[in-house]
């Protein structure tokens, strides 16, 4: 099943809530992973030119959702990187 209306891409689920699969993949990029940010200051240099610890990191999480475990893709810059886990139980 296709969600959404108007035009663009959609997000497609397969109905079931116990074992659900989403498509297409799930991508998050911050800091200087984003497009246009390479090279700019960022959340990795913020501790040396702020003076305290940052309250954020840069990050690739990169996954699949598929028969209900995500599979953490290997450019996830995170310990679940290659990883394949359940996806955790949730309250509708």
């Amino acid at each position: 099943m296709q969600v959404g209306d108007g035009p663009g891409p959609r997000w497609g689920f397969n109905g079931d809530y116990a074992r659900p699969t989403f498509t297409p993949s799930v991508l998050l990029k911050t800091g200087h992973y984003c497009a246009g940010q390479e090279g700019k200051d960022c959340w990795c240099t913020y501790e040396a030119r702020i003076g305290k610890p940052s309250p954020f990191k840069c990050t690739v999480c990169h996954s699949f959702v598929t028969d209900g475990r995500i599979q953490f893709l290997n450019d996830c810059t995170h310990a679940l990187a290659g990883q394949t886990v359940p996806l955790p139980d949730f309250e509708v």
